[in-house]
């Protein structure tokens, strides 16, 4: 099976800033590119940190008078308030993907990172793009009849070499539905467990019967 890897969902024009550009030149940019964030480089176009709205909210939080009923900012927000360039700004280490990586993966590091994009390197740890949660999102706008024959031509026949006439696959709204019967009964969850891998797949119920059980299970 072949999995969306995130070159293919990733935007290739990302917005850059240099780590010594100021808080005003920040605004700007976000502003004229539309965009929520940015990434800082170096000169050889290597990423230093991320920049969004998030990491300059801190700077006009800090004007004006605290009211006794507002908590104070943390320490971070402090330093936040009181940066003036993208280096004292960005959010760093910037953390990266590969091209080459599956959407699984990708989705795995933004989750155990808490963040809502990833800067994407080459191998020379040059950056060239930049995927977000909503990027990720794209593949579960897969149509039906393709992932019906993913499954079908890629799982069924070629991965588990099941003939794809015992199986019936309906697919809708990326919902899975498995009718039919397969020789061994170990081989059920391991036919629910790789179309629940397909992209685009939302869900799988299956409703599989078996000629043998060789599980050795009591019923």
């Amino acid at each position: 099976m072949r999995h969306r890897e995130v070159g293919e969902l990733m935007t290739r024009d990302v917005v850059t800033v240099p780590g010594h550009a100021t808080f005003k030149d920040i605004i700007r940019t976000l502003d004229e590119h539309k965009v929520s964030a940015v990434a800082v480089t170096d000169a050889g176009g290597r990423p230093l940190g991320v920049i969004s709205e998030g990491d300059l909210l801190p700077k006009p939080a800090d004007q004006g008078d605290w009211f006794r009923s507002l908590p104070r900012p943390e320490s971070w927000e402090s330093e936040k308030a009181a940066g003036t360039k993208a280096e004292e700004l960005m959010s760093a280490p910037a953390v990266c993907a590969r091209p080459d990586w599956t959407v699984a993966e990708a989705a795995r590091l933004m989750e155990s990172q808490r963040v809502k994009r990833l800067l994407v390197v080459d191998d020379a740890d040059v950056l060239v793009g930049i995927v977000t949660r909503g990027d990720l999102l794209r593949i579960f706008l897969r149509d039906d009849d393709a992932i019906r024959h993913e499954i079908t031509g890629d799982v069924l026949d070629r991965t588990l070499h099941l003939d794809p006439a015992a199986v019936s696959v309906d697919v809708v709204d990326g919902k899975v539905t498995l009718h039919g019967r397969v020789h061994f009964r170990s081989l059920v969850p391991a036919v629910e467990r790789l179309c629940r891998t397909v992209d685009g797949v939302v869900g799988v119920t299956e409703r599989l019967a078996w000629e043998t059980d060789d599980t050795g299970a009591r019923h």
